[in-house]
């Protein structure tokens, strides 16, 4: 479909941010014009006067920045193929690289000053919209190593960051996984065909597929495993440098998270481990299977009870979903709804997915691509959720404190999916659509938290085998991947032996310590969902706190507003309760 048949109430009004492309054009040449004015403050940041002006000014600028490049880039999602917003994009982002080169200097002459001196600063309150900013600084410093040290790690990292581009070069380009033959048919075997098939009830066709793919990485296993040894070899190298007693230290650092939660996530999975094999055994009774393999875990267990709505209902369902979260979070609901935030439909050249996303000083944006399926019912909810998190902290903060950390990024946007999921298990009297809601959760919570778990425990092997000085060939790699699969699944002759090559086609390993925030993001959210539902004001007070911190303060101080700790074990356990629950309630049914 084209983009003019799409009627306008379901196209976000991007004009909102700016008003249309003369105007983007006037703003672009006034930014251009601001080159120099943070330069002219290098040499005075001692002063809490000049720091604060130096602040304020690349504040200001920056945002300005990034309305231009929000702008050109929401336009171009519109369509990938309209040349003129790539152009903009493109001399907007040069212009934000730019800036960031001008004002680099700001985080150079801050590390020198003691970190008594930046202590004082941050309690100021002529610096109040930095605070956060600054006693980061001094807490990092002992980690800041000297200027030409600082240069030298900064060259290193031009090639050291080169094992993710060779393994995604390699997996998303020359790995060819060839075609199978089922039917008489001949089938293009890809990543993405791959993950249509494991979702497929054709069986033969799902053992064919995974038989076919993890052969491919079999035959390449060891061109991967160099590559992730050397990625692994890096981040322990940093670490060391930076005096990090670990890896894993050094990693949840840059979001000041202890390793305690890390730990707290391991040793909570492997209590609770026993529901996830209660649940892999309901799975396989109702598939029908005497033995259940790892090309059956993620074939929906109930069919035809897909809910297919057009979009106005299901923007109405989400609203009474979320309807828990008070009167003032439905009004917000209603103006994303009904005031153009959303770009509901998909188009030619739009951009597949989707996404929440916007520009300080302007209501946030959601891009669907809306078909009528229950997924898509909350992929609503879901982005909606980043979309009230953005506003929230946007109208509580100032620019440089609105930003919330990677850490917290999806509590939002899962809380309202369970409050979504728990209405439509209290309003549905069909039995097929309730088993089909509790297995939706208990899969969305097996591959967010169990499996994501089962990855950050093998990413601490590897990271702790080269910390002990032993090697990382792919026999130990894979070895060790097996061994954790027949842990969390327990699924006996299932357990494939193909299976222990499946760490080769995970590109998050590239980012070191990564994949561990899905499994607490979830963890966090379905806690703070239970304590929406079952404490009612009080919680709900508690949770648009935290929804309105942004980026004031640590990631786990901002959880703690909403009554969450992390760095203690009962979030994990209220949560795998949770999971056991809604299992209880499948296996009535």
């Amino acid at each position: 479909m084209k983009r003019e048949q799409i009627e306008e109430k379901y196209k976000w009004r991007l004009e909102d941010i700016i008003d249309g492309d003369a105007e983007w054009e006037k703003l672009y040449a006034e930014m251009y014009k601001k080159f120099g004015c943070v330069a002219a403050y290098k040499g005075k940041l001692s002063l809490a006067s000049s720091l604060y002006e130096c602040l304020d000014t690349q504040d200001k600028w920056s945002m300005g920045i990034e309305r231009l490049y929000v702008y050109s880039k929401m336009r171009q999602d519109e369509d990938g193929g309209n040349t003129k917003y790539q152009a903009m994009c493109d001399r907007a982002e040069n212009l934000m690289i730019k800036a960031s080169a001008e004002s680099a200097f700001i985080m150079s002459e801050l590390t020198v000053l003691p970190t008594e001196r930046l202590i004082e600063l941050s309690e100021m309150s002529l610096l109040s919209n930095y605070s956060y900013f600054l006693k980061e600084i001094a807490r990092s410093k002992e980690h800041i190593l000297q200027e030409a040290e600082e240069k030298l790690l900064a060259e290193a990292r031009s090639f050291s960051n080169s094992f993710s581009d060779i393994f995604n070069m390699l997996n998303d380009v020359d790995l060819d996984f060839g075609e199978i033959k089922h039917n008489g048919e001949k089938i293009k075997l890809t990543q993405g065909t791959y993950g249509v098939i494991m979702h497929g009830d054709d069986r033969e066709l799902r053992k064919k597929a995974f038989k076919h793919m993890f052969e491919t990485y079999k035959k390449n296993i060891n061109t991967i495993a160099a590559t992730y040894s050397g990625s692994v070899k890096k981040d322990v190298f940093f670490a060391k440098i930076r005096k990090y007693k670990s890896s894993l230290e050094a990693a949840l650092d840059g979001e000041d998270i202890p390793p305690v939660v890390y730990m707290n996530l391991l040793d909570s999975i492997n209590g609770s481990l026993s529901a996830l094999h209660e649940y892999m055994n309901v799975r396989r009774k109702a598939l029908g299977l005497d033995t259940l393999h790892m090309y059956d875990i993620y074939v929906p267990i109930v069919a035809g009870a897909d809910i297919k709505i057009p979009f106005e209902e299901a923007c109405k369902v989400v609203r009474e979903g979320l309807s828990p979260l008070g009167t003032q979070y439905a009004e917000l609901l209603d103006k994303a709804f009904n005031e153009r935030w959303i770009d509901v439909f998909e188009n030619d050249g739009k951009r597949s997915g989707a996404y929440s996303w916007g520009a300080y000083g302007a209501h946030p944006y959601v891009l669907l691509n809306y078909q009528e399926t229950t997924h898509e019912i909350f992929t609503i909810a879901h982005e909606l959720g980043h979309a009230m998190h953005t506003y929230y902290s946007s109208q509580a903060q100032a620019h440089a404190q609105a930003d919330y950390q990677i850490f917290v990024a999806e509590i939002a946007s899962t809380v309202n999916e369970v409050l979504l999921l728990k209405h439509l298990l209290k309003t549905t009297s069909n039995t097929d659509v309730k088993k089909y809601l509790l297995s939706y959760y208990l899969d969305m919570f097996r591959t967010t938290v169990y499996r994501q778990t089962m990855f950050a425990e093998f990413e601490k092997f590897a990271h702790d085998t080269v910390e002990r000085g032993e090697p990382l060939t792919h026999e130990v790699l894979s070895d060790e991947y097996f061994k954790l699969n027949k842990k969390y699944y327990e699924l006996g002759d299932g357990n494939d032996d193909l299976i222990r090559y499946e760490w080769a086609k995970v590109p998050h390993f590239y980012r070191d310590f990564y994949v561990y925030k899905y499994a607490t993001g979830m963890i966090s959210a379905v806690c703070i969902a239970e304590k929406i539902i079952n404490e009612g004001q009080p919680a709900v007070d508690a949770y648009k706190k935290f929804l309105s911190a942004g980026g004031s303060m640590s990631p786990l101080d901002t959880l703690k507003l909403a009554g969450i700790d992390l760095v203690k074990k009962d979030a994990f356990k209220t949560a795998f309760n949770a999971f056991a629950a809604t299992l209880d309630e499948l296996k009535k049914l």
